[in-house]
């Protein structure tokens, strides 16, 4: 992705004054937006066109966004998608996330700061990273496997080197645990019920000693997060 120019956007909002405002916002910023305002012109739109990102609204006059977004999870589709919701409380953003949230917008926001979030997203989307990952003085190339603080390589275990990359490739993002563990774990895995909390204790003791500039976060309810924790 060479630059963020000409990304097209699907916005789903059925509050027309509200449409109206992101999408100008958004275009002044070189982004192209389709705004449609029910799940059944979502889902048209969406087999339509090739679109670089969605931002959804959950309270739909013919249904529930999030339902949108399950779908298109068990489709398979890596579509980044940013939530937009009146809905407050830890339950209903733990809810998003588990079902494939990238990130999460509460009503009233500035549309400033959605343009940031959209553009966040775009030069981060799950799958299309480089090998190199950053964090802070934390650099981990996914090739060679080896995990460096402040240039200095830590050993570290292969569970827990995969538990660092996937926080590192959502960093300061919250990675909801059951999608932590779905990512580590096969099927046929015998797993303990403690067994990611140990991985998580380990790798950030590891982490501390060796001096790293972030750090990782237990959300209670919600899962991890990978950051300098400065706004935590």
């Amino acid at each position: 992705m060479a630059g963020l120019g000409h990304m097209r956007i699907l916005l789903v909002e059925d509050n027309l004054r509200l449409s109206s405002l992101v999408r100008r916002g958004l275009e002044k910023e070189d982004f192209a937006v389709d705004g449609v305002g029910t799940l059944a012109d979502a889902s048209e739109a969406l087999e339509m066109a090739p679109y670089d990102l969605l931002i959804l609204d959950l309270g739909l006059p013919d249904g529930d966004g999030l339902d949108l977004l399950q779908r298109l999870r068990g489709e398979g589709s890596s579509l980044p998608v940013l939530v937009l919701t009146a809905r407050d409380g830890v339950d209903e953003r733990v809810k998003g996330l588990n079902k494939g949230a990238d990130d999460y917008m509460l009503k009233p926001f500035a549309v400033e700061e959605l343009a940031a979030r959209v553009r966040a997203l775009l030069r981060r989307p799950d799958g299309v990273l480089g090998v190199s990952l950053t964090a802070g003085n934390v650099s981990f190339d996914t090739i060679a496997r080896e995990v460096q603080v402040s240039n200095k390589i830590i050993k570290i275990s292969r569970k827990e080197m995969a538990v660092l990359e996937i926080l590192m490739r959502r960093a300061d993002k919250v990675v909801p645990k059951d999608g932590l563990e779905s990512k580590l774990y096969g099927f046929d895995e015998e797993v303990s019920p403690n067994s990611l909390e140990a991985h998580i204790s380990r790798l950030r003791k590891r982490l501390t000693q060796a001096g790293a500039s972030v750090s990782i976060h237990t959300l209670r309810g919600v899962g991890y997060l990978l950051s300098d924790g400065k706004d935590i």
